[in-house]
């Protein structure tokens, strides 16, 4: 069925939702696993006066090493083959959805998983969401998978 699927991490819950169910789509089609977490520096630079990009992008990597060693970990314990990458957006006109879009072109993936946050209302018109975004472009069959709580509808 699936020869390779891209999970999405970005350190949130309904990532590590995410995760798993992509491990569990993996043990049952026998697929690889690509783990990537996504550097996205540009999305503060209205504060480029207050904030070392240096640092910033530092700690995003680090925030990215966190996730991925996770994700690591689970696909040895569940003896799940697979990878991880930290990719970084290309400049402030460059997104994470399109950044996505090319890992999952480069990796020639067959499906990708990624969490949502489940917002909704002014809360998404403002913050904008990068499953929709990925979504409205994807190639690829897409999973999207929320944490319990978004599930169950609770705010």
């Amino acid at each position: 069925m699936y020869q390779k699927i891209v999970v999405a991490l970005d350190g949130s819950e309904s990532s590590r939702w995410a995760l798993y169910e992509a491990l569990d789509m993996a043990q049952l089609t026998q697929a690889r696993l690509h783990a990537v977490y996504i550097v996205h520096p540009w999305g503060v630079s209205r504060y480029a006066g207050y904030v070392d990009s240096n640092q910033l992008r530092n700690v995003l990597r680090e925030d990215g090493r966190i996730a991925l060693d996770e994700a690591r970990r689970a696909m040895t314990e569940r003896g799940v083959p697979g990878d991880t990458e930290i990719e970084e957006t290309e400049n402030a006109a460059d997104d994470v959805a399109h950044c996505l879009g090319r890992c999952v072109q480069r990796q020639g993936a067959g499906l990708v998983v990624m969490g949502t946050q489940g917002r909704h209302g002014i809360g998404r018109l403002l913050l904008g969401s990068v499953a929709e975004a990925f979504l409205r472009r994807a190639d690829v069959p897409v999973l999207v998978v929320g944490s319990p709580r978004d599930l169950d509808g609770i705010p």
